[in-house]
């Protein structure tokens, strides 16, 4: 089998390039300039010399068809694009075309070749805006509440149309919030973890954040990964939303990661108007039954889990292997 990966640069991208590659798979990875980007997380993963690279600009649907007659996939994953809610309020042109053009050249590339590729794209919890705390499911309407969120919608709408109108074996994940050791600092949960081990071990001493009391449902990204090869792998495309189930506040994330340290999360942490978005989820909850029920997949980690795991990578700066 072999696998094209848009977006291997990043977190999901490099997890899910290993789990590929521990499956067998030959893995293609794309970046749009292969021959000067870095690649760090497949090397902090020991697979940068195991991946293929291609330059390709998802945003080109000439280059994004030539790299696929090259590479000949039976599976292209699509998680490219612009992956911060925040900064796409001051990028909205950038973030609408490098998610949205992007998941259209790629699905009209896929029709074009007429073979029978499958698709996986990278949808986002952030479409379904605020649900009144209620578990948002695959039924649940979108009300999308940022450019990001606007770009991921319209993604998604273009895949469930390929899949209805040409029959495309075609999936968007619709993931919850996912974390780990590979992601950079302008997180906010990587942020909190590396400044509170910093702030541990003597080289900082405050914390500075915005809302800490939004509520997410925290999962372990290389878990999610596995969802989204397992919707690959079903008999047609689908969407699946993918989470915990479970929820907390920001300030719970951050309490316990101080904890995590022995620290008292209050004597350090300040918190700032200038950091508040333009407008932001009060909460975000997910239910991942249709995930169980069809893809077999339950998550093992939780909020408590992540935190610790990512403490223990930051202490150590390795990642989780």
């Amino acid at each position: 089998m072999k696998a094209l990966i848009c977006g291997i640069s990043g977190q999901d991208g490099a997890y899910l390039a290993q789990l590929l590659l521990n499956k067998g798979y030959e893995v293609f990875g794309t970046s749009r300039d292969a021959q000067i980007s870095r690649f760090a997380n497949l090397a902090r993963l020991g697979i940068g010399d195991r991946v293929r690279l291609e330059s390709m600009a998802t945003n080109d649907f000439r280059s994004v068809l030539n790299v696929l007659r090259r590479t000949d996939p039976q599976e292209v994953y699509n998680l490219a694009g612009q992956s911060s809610v925040g900064l796409s309020f001051e990028q909205p042109v950038e973030t609408l075309e490098s998610i949205a053009l992007s998941a259209m050249n790629l699905l009209e590339a896929i029709r074009f070749l007429d073979k029978p590729i499958r698709f996986y794209s990278a949808g986002s919890s952030e479409c379904f805006g605020d649900a009144n705390g209620c578990a948002s499911n695959e039924n649940t309407p979108f009300r999308p509440r940022s450019p990001y969120a606007v770009a991921k919608s319209t993604a998604h709408w273009l895949v469930a149309n390929y899949r209805d109108a040409y029959g495309l074996h075609a999936s968007t994940g619709i993931l919850f919030n996912h974390e780990s050791p590979l992601r950079p600092e302008r997180f906010v949960t990587k942020k909190i973890v590396a400044t509170a081990v910093r702030i541990a071990e003597g080289t900082q001493s405050r914390l500075t954040l915005g809302n800490i009391r939004i509520k997410r449902d925290w999962g372990w990204a290389p878990e999610y990964v596995d969802a989204m090869w397992r919707m690959l792998q079903q008999p047609d495309g689908s969407d699946f939303v993918i989470a915990t189930g479970v929820n907390h506040t920001l300030e719970e994330f951050v309490e316990t990661t101080f904890r995590e340290l022995g620290l008292n999360w209050r004597e350090h942490t300040d918190v700032s108007e200038a950091l508040m978005r333009p407008s932001d989820l009060a909460e975000g909850l997910g239910d991942p039954s249709k995930a169980r029920e069809i893809l077999g997949w339950s998550p093992t980690y939780q909020m408590n889990d992540v935190i610790k795991a990512m403490v223990e990578a930051e202490q150590t700066k390795a990642a989780y292997l």
